[in-house]
């Protein structure tokens, strides 16, 4: 008999424990769930980009999950059309109406190097040359003055220029010819995107349009 209330403390242990466990799973189940997946899309790609891309000189990546492009619940009060980047999750949002935003996975700047503020979108174009800073040539070697269009270039499919007043602050949100690295924090200071996700984004910017780039140990 003394030891039945041992027997019964066991028991409630092991429920309890798999409660615990279950609203562990449930919870891991909830926080995996984020958003709504986004597929990507060629509707709105135009014939240069079929032709460039068909056979890009690249490593197709396979981009982790939670840096595909996805619809999330977004709790901030920027406007509609505003454009966020959150530099220590490597995220880019895209404000949407209703308390959602697109969300896109990103490769953001090295801590040293990354650049955060408040900008707008001042210039938008597709397929824009390369023309690299002095800076850059002087940190990495074997720079050519200018690259031009196309898949092989750094800026990828697209590119949003970002000034302050009239002044471009020379950083962009741009494609890449270096999928394999969203998600991770190795650019010169630009914010790179897929060259799909950069051609989604790009199609529904407008010029003026408010960019908001969170420094490193802030966010979203």
């Amino acid at each position: 008999m003394a030891d039945r209330p041992a027997l019964v403390g066991s028991g409630f242990m092991r429920n309890g424990l798999r409660l615990i466990v279950l609203g562990l799973a449930a919870w891991a189940l909830g926080a995996c769930t984020q958003g709504t997946l986004v597929p990507a899309s060629q509707a709105n790609w135009t014939p240069r980009d079929r032709q460039l891309l068909a056979n890009a000189p690249y490593r197709q990546a396979s981009i982790p999950g939670q840096y595909q492009r996805q619809i999330v619940d977004y709790g901030r009060k920027e406007v509609p059309g505003t454009i966020v980047v959150d530099t220590n999750s490597r995220y880019l949002y895209y404000v949407l109406p209703q308390g959602k935003a697109i969300r896109y996975g990103v490769t953001v700047g090295e801590e040293a190097l990354a650049w955060s503020g408040v900008a707008r979108v001042g210039r938008k174009e597709e397929w824009p040359a390369w023309v690299p800073t002095p800076e850059i040539k002087h940190r990495l070697a074997n720079i050519p003055d200018f690259v031009s269009p196309g898949p092989h270039n750094p800026m990828g499919a697209r590119a949003l220029y970002l000034y302050q007043g009239d002044k471009d602050t020379l950083y962009r949100i741009h494609g890449t010819n270096q999928p394999e690295y969203i998600g991770r924090a190795i650019s010169s200071g630009c914010i790179r995107m897929t060259n799909e996700d950069a051609i989604d984004l790009y199609n529904q910017v407008k010029i003026g349009a408010p960019v908001v780039v969170f420094p490193p140990g802030q966010g979203v």
